[in-house]
């Protein structure tokens, strides 16, 4: 399981990554955008990104 988590990681980060590297005006500006998200609307997408994340994973396997 330790394995399975830390391959996940790794694999989240190269994810994370791969914006920033091919175009960083552009994620330069979608973080500047999200910074003035109000909290709620933060809160929710978050929520909603890890429940699709979840289901995924259950649906996966």
């Amino acid at each position: 399981m330790w394995d399975d988590l830390a391959r996940a990681f790794c694999l989240m980060l190269v994810i994370e990554g791969i914006l920033p590297f091919l175009y960083p005006q552009r994620w330069r500006q979608a973080v500047a955008t999200l910074a003035r998200v109000d909290d709620r609307r933060l809160r929710t997408m978050g929520l909603v990104s890890m429940l699709i994340g979840a289901g995924l994973l259950f649906w996966l396997r």
